[in-house]
């Protein structure tokens, strides 16, 4: 079979990322709430795998009881008690992270909202000079890239500042944890011209420009791309796109979190991708889970977060120490 087959078949791309991560020294996680079977298993397997090191927060009590209903051993992880809520789970979480005891959060059973409260607090919250983002890291069959959405979960109607802390996000995570370097970087909209009448592609041409500033590095850029034209190589040639990105972009930046969301999801469902989240921009990568989400794409999520981490610890090792 050749490589580009190969690249092709389900999952391909997510099990060379798992083997990365198990290559590199595994990453003290703080895993908040786990405690149901899914999100207890994600962190325990991905634990086993030697990916992560899993420190689990919550009910002591509830989160052994899922661990013995589902034959499953807790026995190598700490586990820190909290009261039984998911908001004293999430705020005892991030707790750790300031002691230094975890470079890696971990989204259990709790609500999406319950963490990202605790994690984006004014007082006590792990924000950054950076804005916050989300990244959808999707192996998707028919395509010969790992695709990155963004943001399709956090930021609902960026303005040009916040996308270009979005941006910058994922190319940081593109070109650190080992997907290579250089990213070529689409920014969408219903069409690849410059309108007054569709304000994305207004921005996605500043943005561009912004790279040209150097105010985004990293990566290089085009926009406005629509969805066809930024990841097929014919359907750019049939518009006379010119471009180092159109047809075989590997980051996709969305103009809003609906139309993200919206192409996330199409992709997971239509053309069976899976899809692993990842907050960027706080002081640790953060690992958001759904319940819905497969054994392979919270392993993958996981083994994001981790090369992500071990990267920023060998950047700046007195930092991570």
């Amino acid at each position: 079979m050749s490589a580009e087959a190969s690249a092709k078949q389900p999952g391909a791309k997510y099990d060379r990322l798992i083997a990365a991560a198990k290559g590199a020294p595994s990453v003290t996680t703080v895993v908040v709430h786990p405690c149901d079977e899914s999100s207890l298993r994600g962190a325990l397997e991905s634990a086993e795998a030697g990916i992560i090191k899993a420190i689990l927060v919550g009910p002591a009590a509830r989160i052994k009881e899922v661990a013995a209903k589902h034959n499953l051993n807790v026995s190598g992880c700490e586990i820190v008690d909290t009261p039984p809520t998911e908001a004293a789970a999430a705020a005892r979480g991030v707790q750790l992270i300031h002691e230094g005891k975890g470079e890696v959060l971990m989204k259990g059973s709790l609500h999406t909202d319950e963490i990202m409260r605790a994690v984006t607090a004014k007082e006590g919250g792990l924000r950054t000079a950076r804005r916050i983002s989300h990244v959808f890291v999707m192996d998707v069959p028919a395509y010969d890239h790992t695709v990155f959405v963004t943001d399709a979960a956090i930021n609902i109607a960026p303005d040009l500042d916040v996308k270009r802390d979005i941006i910058q996000n994922a190319i940081d995570l593109y070109n650190e944890a080992g997907f290579g370097t250089t990213p070529r970087v689409a920014i969408l909209s219903a069409v690849e011209t410059v309108t007054s009448k569709i304000p994305s592609t207004i921005e996605a041409a500043a943005l561009c420009k912004m790279a040209d500033r150097k105010q985004i590095t990293g990566a290089l850029l085009d926009g406005p791309l629509a969805f066809d034209n930024a990841i097929d190589m014919e359907a750019a040639r049939i518009k006379g796109i010119k471009s180092e990105v159109a047809g075989r972009a590997q980051i996709l930046v969305v103009p809003d979190l609906e139309s993200g969301n919206m192409l996330a999801k199409n992709l997971a469902y239509f053309a069976k991708a899976d899809g692993a989240g990842i907050v960027l921009g706080a002081r640790v990568p953060v690992v958001l889970t759904s319940r819905a989400d497969s054994a392979r794409s919270r392993m993958a999520s996981a083994a994001v977060a981790a090369l992500h981490a071990d990267a920023r610890r060998r950047k700046s090792p007195i930092a991570a120490a």
